[in-house]
């Protein structure tokens, strides 16, 4: 096929890698926000860890090291790292076909 008729998919595929790497910059965001100890009434540090807190529901709590910077590195790290892989690895995907 032409190019000109994989760029809807190549298109689709752009879209979804930005969209993971934005998740994974939230979530990077919120983690170095946490170990510089942000001050958490600043509105800016209020929405970055409500939406790192929605983006790694199921990773936060994943981890039970006795140090909480630990189990947050490690629970929102886990999550960043899982939406860059699949987020590219479904855009690499799309992209070929």
């Amino acid at each position: 096929m032409s190019p000109r008729y994989r760029s809807g998919s190549t298109s689709a595929g752009t879209v979804i890698a930005v969209i993971a790497d934005v998740m994974a910059v939230i979530l990077g965001l919120w983690i170095l926000m946490y170990l510089l100890e942000a001050n958490r009434a600043n509105d800016l540090v209020q929405f970055v860890h409500d939406a790192a807190n929605v983006l790694a529901a199921w990773s936060r709590d994943l981890f039970t090291f006795d140090e909480e910077w630990a189990r947050v590195v490690f629970g929102y790290g886990l999550a960043a790292v899982v939406y860059l892989f699949v987020g590219h690895a479904i855009a690499g995907r799309m992209r070929r076909h």
